[in-house]
């Protein structure tokens, strides 16, 4: 079964949301490389993801660069 980049970048961001910073370099690099309706998909996706993890709210504002 072929998994979308979309799906692979929202596994790697869930397995890194323990760590703040690096829940941010790799939300960076997806922005790098996903096309733009995935990235309209991860808006979407992060904002749901972030209501119950402030920590990683902070992150929101790489959506808009």
């Amino acid at each position: 079964m072929k998994k979308t980049m979309f799906a692979y970048t929202k596994n790697i961001l869930e397995r890194v949301s323990f760590d703040p910073l690096l829940f941010c370099k790799e939300l960076e690099k997806a922005l790098k490389i996903l096309l733009p309706y995935e990235i309209e998909q991860l808006t979407e996706w992060l904002l749901q993801y972030t209501k119950e993890k402030p920590e990683l709210k902070q992150y929101q504002f790489l959506l808009n660069s």
